[in-house]
């Protein structure tokens, strides 16, 4: 079309009021729309003096923000100028259209504006691809390059700070987030969490009053060292968590005392057959033998393992936590609690046990059908299959040599687990039961009352145990900080092991553990924020390094 009245179709574009359409070309995919500024006068990016010489013409082709589902393209009919300033070093210039366009810019403020949301929104490849359906061709690489150069403004005041670490990769590699607890912003990513590093940040902001951080030494000797005006504060989460690990440590060693005091007469009669038929299900083709070559390496491997355990051991007893030990030893954190709860065993002995135990539902109704005559391993397998079980055709198998050389006593075994059932406590688990000592009583339903009174009764360390937890989650929930030095004293006086390691950790940061128990401040927000920030980096696929990382977090929508 010719000429286009500007207040008609510059209102419906949203274009600047200097900026006049001239003429539009639609497509099936595009729209290009040829614009001219009607100022009568630029002045020059140098002197900053008007001129109204024009000395030529150019035109400018720049993308816009997508018109009902179209590509569009502006043409712009850009003047240069002659500068009348006789010591200006520039003697021409070119007009800038600074609210529409960026000097040597390809794209619109408004688009680039848009792209940078998709950026912030999503990650480069996905943002492509909403990019393209909302009628955008932009690249993954043009989406991460605007988001690069977003500005970060520098970190403001912070008087209440909250620190914590994430991971680039898990057990392996770390960084820290910062946290502002006053406004529940991001406002730091560092690549690491070393004390230098943060000790570094924090001497930047000396305005700092509170630190909440978790119980890891780096972090308290980086507040020390780098805010040694602020009070630090140990997060009440971890200090629950650290209890309730070393109660289920407590509990595990006393599961034994507890299943015993419980255990009816006529299992206890029962229990040799059946333990020598399980023994016997989880004992065939245990390994390789010791003298042979496979059996050499199994065993150079376990004393491997059971040097590292000594070691997790010996800094368990210097009073520890989980986390520090991982982080010494170069190990999962989970693996670091698992072996404090289970210690290690050799070869997969837990795994055949676990094994083993799969088919213990299914016994009678095996015996059964071998007494029958069905001595076939696969057919009795696929008859199991279809009533539910999960295990492997391989015990199946063992349970059969088992018949052929016990079918006596496994068959008492198999009628007697089926008329005869557990009491809760002949099924205590240490994981399971530690809920109960660290939930508050009148959470607790009937069931659990019950349960948690039988365990109490059964074991005097357990017992003994689960005041002491109950006077210490009291304490937390209630922010009575002043009775911390009357639990320390009584957690003395019980002469429980794993306890007193807990005192002898509370001790040394025990300026940190008291502000913990009696301010309000926490580390509830920072790991919400950790969340966050591992959602942002999934999104990824893990291939963003440290500074898109950062620049994605703290400009996240």
């Amino acid at each position: 079309m010719s000429y286009v009245d500007m207040g008609t179709l510059a209102s419906c574009f949203d274009l600047p009021e200097n900026m006049a359409i001239t003429s539009v070309h639609p497509t099936a995919l595009t729209l290009t729309i040829d614009l001219a500024c009607s100022d009568p006068t630029a002045c020059c990016p140098l002197c900053h003096q008007p001129s109204e010489r024009v000395h030529s013409r150019y035109s400018r082709k720049v993308a816009d923000v997508p018109c009902g589902g179209r590509r569009v393209l502006l043409l712009l009919t850009v003047r240069k100028y002659i500068c009348h300033t006789g010591d200006c070093p520039r003697s021409i210039f070119t007009e800038r259209l600074p609210e529409l366009v960026q000097s040597y810019a390809r794209m619109t403020n408004r688009l680039r504006q848009w792209i940078e949301a998709i950026g912030r929104a999503t990650s480069g490849e996905v943002g492509a691809r909403l990019a393209e359906h909302l009628g955008m061709c932009i690249s993954p690489t043009t989406i991460l390059r605007r988001l690069m150069a977003l500005f970060t403004p520098p970190v403001g005041t912070v008087s209440v700070l909250g620190i914590d670490d994430w991971s680039f990769r898990r057990g392996r590699k770390f960084g820290t987030i910062l946290v502002d607890l006053t406004t529940h912003a991001i406002i730091d990513l560092l690549p690491d969490r070393n004390a230098e590093t943060t000790t570094a940040w924090m001497r930047l902001h000396p305005e700092i009053e509170i630190v909440s951080r978790d119980r890891g030494e780096d972090y308290a000797a980086a507040a020390r060292a780098g805010a040694p005006q602020a009070i630090q504060c140990a997060d009440r989460f971890h200090l629950a968590k650290n209890l309730t690990e070393i109660v289920e440590e407590i509990l595990a060693r006393c599961r034994a005392e507890i299943r015993q005091a419980s255990k009816p007469v006529d299992a206890a009669s029962a229990q040799p057959d059946g333990e020598h038929a399980q023994q016997t299900v989880t004992s065939l083709g245990e390994g390789p033998a010791p003298d042979s070559p496979a059996g050499s390496a199994h065993l150079a491997h376990h004393a491997e393992r059971l040097d590292r355990y000594q070691q997790l051991v010996e800094l368990r007893n210097e009073g520890l936590m989980t986390k520090e030990i991982a982080r010494r030893l170069d190990m999962a954190e989970r693996t670091v609690r698992y072996w404090l709860k289970r210690g290690i065993s050799y070869g997969n002995a837990d795994s055949r046990r676990k094994e083993g135990k799969r088919i213990d539902p299914y016994m009678a109704y095996v015996t059964e059908r071998w007494n029958q005559g069905e001595h076939n391993g696969l057919t009795l397998f696929r008859e199991l299959q279809t009533q539910g079980y999960r295990g492997s055709p391989r015990t199946v198998y063992r349970f059969l040599e088992v018949l052929r050389g016990y079918p006596a006593s496994l068959q008492g075994r198999a009628e007697h687990a089926q008329t005869l059932s557990e009491t809760p406590l002949q099924q205590f688990a240490a994981h399971q039961a530690v809920w109960l000592f660290v939930r508050e009583h009148s959470d607790l339903d009937e069931t659990e009352q019950a349960e948690l009174a039988s365990i109490r009764q059964a074991s005097p360390t357990a017992n003994t145990v689960y005041e002491l937890t109950q006077d210490f989650m009291r304490m937390l929930r209630h922010r009575e900080g002043e009775r911390l030095d009357t639990w320390l004293e009584n957690v003395r006086n019980s002469q429980i092991g794993e306890l007193q390691r807990m005192v002898r950790s509370i001790e040394r940061d025990k300026a940190a553990v008291l502000a913990g128990l009696t301010l309000s401040h926490s580390n509830g927000v920072v790991e919400g924020k950790v969340h966050k920030l591992k959602f942002l980096k999934r999104m990824g696929y893990g291939r963003a390094g440290f500074a898109l990382l950062r620049q994605r977090v703290l400009h996240a929508l």
